[in-house]
């Protein structure tokens, strides 16, 4: 049996405060939230929606370092921007807050220490990368090097960006510190660990047994995750930007920004409500409801949860509607490529349209599959769906009403059998939607409330009052009648959807109150009742304006492939001494075949003049094994041997990278003795 709840919390992941939204955020997390926190609201239900920005960690520090400003300033600057963007978008947070507010830091630091107090977590002393110069540890994205998959320069210590591998600092060839360029060292650190593996058992009955009606996406992802095993992670990093660990022995070290952030929901709900906070995290009568994209799903289904059962007092997650990503014109949408549509800049070029844009991100949300936003696509729900059917038929009826019955309400006549069909659409709508919003289907939801306006629009296209005026003007009063009492259930229909849409329509009607209660019924309109001033509901968007906006992302994709041309700068001197230590030579290769699960690599028997060796190389994506058995290439012979995908790679054979990021072969023009040393 289903449990009922008294109140609802809402949360939606917290933007990260190092540059401003995107669409992929709105159709992923704060689009599905808002919708969801204002059909509560207008259930009349207790509920409270929190965001806010994550302040903390590596990315953070990475961009104040380059911009020459601290990392405050960085955060204060897109805090303020995000901020601004969600309230002009009508994104009806109770609090959007931060977390580097003081409340934020006492309340982290308490839940880690009682935590800490209780034994919940592990002390763990591990060597990790240290800059001598800087004289700092270095976190995996102030190392880089040569990726040892695709052999680019410029990995980072958690991925190579070029091929997308994820990574570790170790698996680095050749790595420098993005602080001072030296090379580091290891060093030994100690750290603190929240154990998952000691929360594995509830866990999977929590999430497996207990919440089998989460989304598949979501319930997918934690179940393989848990079917691997869990492994301790740690809650702190020796960094000198976020919340120190609030331990004495702990000097230099602050909560990892995974440990800190999700808190941040807890001490935003704290700050707005100071008294009464408890109530919303603490009250098993409370539901907890967290809005995220794909990337978060593990944090908020097994990692966040492991932490607030182990702390003890704070309720659990009662449902996770996590969506997978939206791509943009078929690519994926990227930050550091700047391949994105930012709310900021749509709200500059599309004033007065935010409807428009939630519509077309509800109605393509990747709730369990990526999809896909085009300018064209979004130009025509506008045009086909928003102006021609929903604005045409609420238009039609106002104008109608206006020209008719001096902007009155007309009174009913007898219903025809088509009247009483076209009212009886009314009967399931309420609660239909209702069915779809409380299991967040949210694209279904709003096509439901689209299918009402359809059903007007082509009620009054049937009907056509317009001529019946010149005969029978009391069959008319009884078209608009219904039409009216229509238009103001799409009033209501669509406010979680289309609130801006909602209230103007609200406004033309002269709708001083309404109610969730009242949708479906067919008398919210009293006969006589005056009306405002018809105006158009939604806009028409022009070709020119679409295509202003392709362009601007075409200019950025020129731009991104002209940044791609430059060639890479050259590396520092070296002398002469160390390039003979380089011992290159070419080698005849004997075999070549892919390495099983791994789509990039190849594995190379080569004859090098004295024996055979083995040498792998992430060129498999550019070159089939066919195409390179029998020929000559040029290699590292005395590269220090070392382990991919269980082989023991013996050399690496050398490629020319091209501005695309595709790699060719260096062979000799003519044949040579195989182990001819390159000079």
């Amino acid at each position: 049996m289903e449990k009922k709840f008294k109140r609802t919390t809402i949360t939606s992941a917290l933007p990260y405060a190092n540059g401003p939204v995107h669409i992929g955020h709105l159709a992923g997390v704060y689009v599905p939230a808002d919708i969801y926190a204002r059909y509560l609201r207008l259930k009349k239900e207790e509920v409270v929606f929190i965001g806010g920005s994550d302040e903390h960690g590596v990315p953070i520090t990475i961009r104040a370092k380059k911009e020459g400003v601290t990392p405050q300033d960085i955060v204060d600057r897109f805090h303020t921007l995000i901020k601004n963007a969600f309230e002009k978008f009508g994104i009806s947070f109770d609090i959007y807050s931060r977390t580097t507010s003081q409340t934020h830091r006492e309340l982290a630091s308490e839940i880690f220490r009682t935590i800490y107090d209780k034994g919940g977590f592990i002390e763990q002393s591990t060597e990790q990368y240290y800059d001598d110069e800087a004289h700092q540890f270095l976190a995996d994205r102030y190392i880089t090097g040569e990726c040892p998959h695709c052999h680019s320069e410029g990995a980072y210590g958690d991925q190579c960006e070029k091929c997308g591998t994820s990574l570790s600092p170790t698996d680095l060839i050749n790595p420098k510190s993005a602080i001072s360029g030296s090379a580091p060292v290891m060093k030994e650190t100690k750290h603190w660990y929240l154990p998952l593996d000691r929360h594995e058992a509830w866990l999977r009955q929590w999430v497996l047994e207990d919440h089998k009606e989460w989304r598949p996406n979501v319930y997918g992802q934690c179940k393989s995750w848990l079917d691997m095993g869990l492994q301790p992670r740690a809650v702190s990093r020796d960094l000198d930007w976020g919340i120190p660990v609030p331990v004495e022995e702990a000097e230099g070290k602050v909560l990892y920004v995974w440990f800190d952030a999700p808190i941040g929901y807890i001490s935003n709900t704290k700050e707005l409500y100071p008294d009464s906070w408890e109530k919303w995290w603490k009250d098993p009568e409370s539901r907890l409801v967290h809005f995220i994209g794909k990337d978060n799903i593990v944090f908020h289904c097994i990692v966040f949860p492991a932490m607030l059962k182990a702390e003890g007092s704070y309720i659990l997650p009662d449902n996770v509607p996590g969506n997978e990503f939206l791509n943009l014109e078929g690519d994926k949408i990227s930050t550091s490529r700047n391949w994105a549509v930012w709310l900021h800049e749509y709200l500059e070029d599309f004033p007065g349209k935010q409807d428009v844009l939630r519509y077309v991100l509800t109605a393509n949300a990747p709730e369990t599959k990526d999809n896909d936003f085009t300018w064209k696509d979004f130009q025509a729900r506008n045009n086909n769906e928003l102006v021609a059917i929903y604005g045409n038929f609420v238009n039609r009826a106002m104008v109608l009403a206006t020209k008719y019955f001096d902007g009155k309400v007309p009174v009913a006549g007898e219903l025809t059998d088509y009247d009483k069909e076209t009212l009886s659409a009314f009967d399931g709508v309420k609660s239909e939607v209702e069915r779809l919003l409380d299991v967040f289907k949210f694209r279904e939801a709003q096509k439901e409330a689209m299918n009402l306006a359809r059903i007007g629009n082509k009620y009054l296209a049937d009907t056509e009052p317009w001529k019946l005026a010149k005969t029978d003007m009391e069959r008319v009063a009884t078209i608009l009648n219904i039409s009216l009492q229509l238009a103001a259930n799409l009033a209501i229909a669509f406010e979680p959807f289309l609130p801006f849409s909602s209230q103007k329509l609200r406004d033309m009607l002269n709708m001083k109150s309404f109610d969730w209660a009242q949708l479906g019924q067919t008398g919210l309109l009293p006969a006589g009742h005056l009306l405002n001033k018809a105006e158009l509901l939604f806009e028409k968007i022009e070709d020119n304006a679409i295509e202003a906006q392709v362009q601007k992302l075409l200019d950025t994709k020129k731009a991104n492939r002209e940044a791609n041309q430059k060639a890479a700068p050259v590396r520092e001197n070296i002398g002469f001494d160390d390039f003979l230590k380089l011992d290159i030579r070419v080698g005849t290769v004997l075999e070549c075949q892919k390495v099983p699960k791994a789509d990039k690599l190849l594995q190379f028997k080569i004859d090098d003049g004295l024996e055979t060796r083995t040498i792998v190389s992430g060129i498999a994506q550019y070159y089939k094994p066919e195409d390179l058995a029998g020929k000559q290439v040029c290699f590292i012979a005395n590269l220090a041997p070392r382990k991919l995908k269980g082989i023991l790679s013996e050399g690496m054979i050398l490629s020319a990278e091209n501005n695309d990021g595709t790699l060719a072969v260096i062979m000799p023009e003519k044949t040579v003795k195989p182990g001819s040393e390159v000079k």
